[in-house]
């Protein structure tokens, strides 16, 4: 949107006599007339949920409302009186208006210039709205076109109007199409965007979100042609509205990024002007800059281009490292920005290496067309950005037949010794996701034995999992909550869930299968409904472990890391040694904002030699963990006051004792915090030592909730397996009647009768946990 605006009536000049004038002055504002066009009576409640789409729509481009517009928008919306607030909130919108459309009865479209200032960026893309009235209650797709936009108007042999295509495009053209002009059309629906659709809504006033990208500076005329279909445009050219932009001059900024050793790094950039716009804009960029985040990735030396003014820089590097914000005066090409990192913890210097092993380059917000999702080296820039140690990028259903020619098996290629980057496979959008989304680490061969197509896979997931186990692969349900949610968020809980969705649900069957499931994920849904199934499993005495997790740019589109494994390597760094911890249980999860490092109990180090110590009855469990979190001073209260079941799932703020920087670190024995210590987050490595008498084999684990949990130590008493609740295996039970419920119908038949064994074998191993269970446990 324009630096500048005032108030102003919309300028309703007929298209023809616009034309025969000239051109506004793009840096004037549209001179104000009479608004000739017919305003209609419009209900309140559905224009105030489509002005909050659209105001959400300008946030997610980078472009917001100025403050004093969203302030008008909040004082409407608490009018009495219906029509003031109708006029309240087109007033807001309406000075943003670059072009009015009117759509008459017989659905002909009109045009006239709208009241906002023409200006662009040069490299960069503006944001403008357009204004519909819409008297014929028309839901087609309002189109634009500009014989001046590359990406809509094309050489006539293009098109097959030559049969031969010249050998140049003649430097004409290169004059004539200097825009791309298109409205925002966002195609997948994910936390971050909001409900626009392609349609109009029939509703009689319309705001749509047009983007204009200019690849020149200086004056540059446009002519804009809008229609709701084939004979919508009206007689002459009442339809098309000349505007005249000025699109500012942008200099190279130069970037020195280091990190807390003084070597040049990556580093995430976002940068704002006084007027919140962020630089380069989402709208219409292209790989390795994606268009749902608001930072971009940058290397020392890179440049970004800012046209002259004052800007706001926030830098960093992911969770481990702190935050740097500083002030920017561009004023021409020799200006630069210095971002010296620092970190408030490494764990890789305590042996721990972060890793986040459910990313994915195509599919959700990603591009999927024409390039089927983005190569190795975007997503490279993201994982180094956020400073993980391993990355690895999971291929999926779509785009799937191009992207698994990344697949080696082997680190990529980009890979260094303190960064891996690897490409394994999400077992989602095949025929058995229904059964619960598999990751499959560490696999050699990324086909299953006979297929050459999707839907020839297996529909349920045991057999993946056997297929995947049998070449060494690490194996465990993603998003692990979906399908799991009940109406309380203790822990644990025994309400049955529907085991409905594509989370851990047909774990419940898996795990009672020897070796064929290794863990769960977590850190990506909602933590009580992620660990509930796992506490339960833990209690009936299986030992899968979890991971940490994102899920990028599904689940989250915000950054990669958000969710993490913390794994402990011996030696140098390997993807197979990171793997094989997660496997062993040599790890913790969270959200990197939180740490629990070296957890032992009685000696023993979580994830060696089986995680396994011996106890004798009533001999206390002594439990030691080294802790470090980091907290600002200031709470921040829209996370504090979200519901579990809104994300973000995990993060150290909604840990927070009051207004304090305190933290509770609890001891978790047999899915019950027993003891409970507090730790102030000012990102201090402190060792937090427990203990607790136990009377019967149990397992433990550290977690401060709902940031960080270590895996679990199990404690043999007496040599005795682990029964620790006959609940937990009722629970179990049902679990498996009420998957069973939900996945069959959708098994392939030839498949059913082996499932059904599966499923029964599920049965009998909890019936027989039941009966090995103390009763009232």
């Amino acid at each position: 949107m324009p630096a500048t605006m005032r108030p102003g009536v919309l300028a309703a000049a007929a298209a023809a006599l616009v034309l025969a004038a000239g051109a506004l002055s793009g840096g004037q504002q549209p001179a104000e007339h009479p608004h000739p066009l017919h305003e209609p009576a419009v209900p309140l409640q559905p224009l105030a949920l489509h002005v909050r789409a659209i105001t959400a729509a300008l946030a997610s481009l980078g472009q917001p409302l100025p403050a004093d517009d969203q302030a008008a928008i909040e004082a409407s919306l608490a009018q009495a009186d219906e029509g003031a607030a109708v006029r309240g909130l087109q007033d807001a919108l309406d000075k943003h208006v670059l072009v009015v459309v009117e759509i008459n009865p017989e659905s002909r479209v009109k045009v006239a210039r709208g009241a906002a200032r023409a200006e662009l960026v040069e490299g960069g893309t503006r944001v403008f709205l357009v204004k519909v009235l819409n008297q014929a209650g028309v839901t087609a797709p309002l189109a634009v076109e500009s014989p001046n936009s590359g990406r809509v108007f094309t050489p006539s042999w293009a098109s097959g109007g030559s049969a031969e295509p010249p050998q140049t495009v003649t430097a004409q053209d290169v004059r004539e199409r200097w825009a791309d002009v298109s409205f925002y059309r966002p195609e997948v629906k994910v936390y971050s965007q909001p409900p626009l659709g392609e349609r109009l809504s029939g509703f009689p006033v319309d705001y749509q979100v047009l983007q204009v990208y200019s690849r020149d500076r200086g004056q540059r005329s446009a002519r804009l042609r809008f229609n709701v279909g084939q004979g919508s445009q009206d007689i002459g050219y009442r339809s098309e509205v000349a505007v005249l932009f000025d699109a500012l001059p942008a200099y190279p900024v130069k970037l020195r990024v280091r990190d807390e050793q003084g070597r040049a790094t990556v580093a995430s950039f976002v940068v704002r002007d006084r007027l919140r716009r962020v630089y380069p804009s989402p709208s219409k960029r292209l790989a390795p800059d994606f268009p749902f985040q608001p930072q971009v990735y940058r290397k020392h030396g890179d440049t970004l281009l800012l046209p002259a003014g004052r800007y706001t820089v926030t830098c960093g590097r992911g969770p481990e490292y702190h935050v740097q914000e500083q002030e920017l005066l561009v004023v021409d090409e020799s200006d630069e920005v210095s971002c010296n990192l620092q970190r408030w913890i490494d764990p890789a210097r305590h042996g721990w290496y972060s890793g986040d092993h459910h990313i994915h380059a195509a599919g959700c917000s990603h591009y999927e067309s024409p390039t089927q999702g983005v190569e190795p080296k975007d997503m490279w820039a993201q994982a180094q950005g956020e400073a993980l140690n391993v990355a690895c990028v999971l291929t999926w259903g779509p785009c799937w037949y191009y992207q698994k020619r990344f697949f080696s098996g082997a680190d990529h290629p980009l890979s260094t010794p303190e960064s891996l980057l690897h490409y394994d496979i999400e077992v989602s959008g095949f025929p058995s996701s229904h059964a619960g989304h598999l990751a499959l680490l560490g696999l050699k061969e990324q086909d299953y034995p006979g297929t050459t197509r999707i839907e020839q896979w297996p529909s349920w997931d045991l057999p993946v999992l056997k297929w995947a186990k049998a070449q060494g692969a690490v194996t465990g349900f993603t998003h692990s909550g979906w399908g799991l949610g009940v109406g309380t968020a203790e822990l644990p809980n025994h309400e049955v869930p529907g085991f409905d969705s594509i989370g851990a649900n047909e774990y419940i069957v898996d795990v009672t299968h020897e070796g064929a499931v290794d863990f769960i994920s977590t850190a990506d849904t909602p933590a009580p409904w992620e660990l509930n199934i796992w506490y339960h499993a833990l209690n009936v005495g299986f030992r899968t472990r979890v991971s940490g997790e994102t899920d990028f740019p599904c689940i989250t589109d915000d950054r990669v890391g958000q969710g993490r494994s913390y794994c402990k390597v011996d030696g140098k760094l390997s993807y197979r040694s990171w793997i094989d911890a997660i496997r062993d249980g040599r790890a913790y999860v969270g959200d990197g904002k939180s740490h629990l490092m070296d957890f032992t109990v009685n000696g023993r180090e979580v994830g060696t030699e089986g995680s396994e110590v011996r106890l004798a009855a009533g001999e206390l469990a002594r439990a030691t963990v080294k802790v470090a979190a980091w907290l600002d001073p200031l709470p921040n209260e829209a996370i504090r006051r979200l519901r579990h079941d809104q994300p973000p799932f995990w993060d150290l703020e909604r840990a927070r004792i009051g207004s304090s920087r305190e933290v509770p670190v609890e001891l978790v024995v047999n899915g019950r915090a027993v003891e409970r210590r507090t730790v102030i987050a000012d990102g201090t490595v402190r060792e937090v030592s427990f203990a607790a008498p136990l009377r019967q084999s149990s397992w433990l684990a550290v977690r401060i909730l709902p940031s960080s949990h270590t895996n679990p130590i199990f404690a043999l008493v007496d040599g005795k397996p682990i029964r620790a609740s006959r609940r937990s295996a009722e629970w179990a039970l049902a679990g498996v009647n009420q998957c069973w419920t939900q996945k069959a119908p959708k098994i392939a038949p030839a498949e059913r009768e082996d499932a059904r064994r599966a499923y029964d074998h599920a049965r009998e191993v909890y019936r027989r946990r039941i009966a090995e269970s103390p009763p009232g446990s």
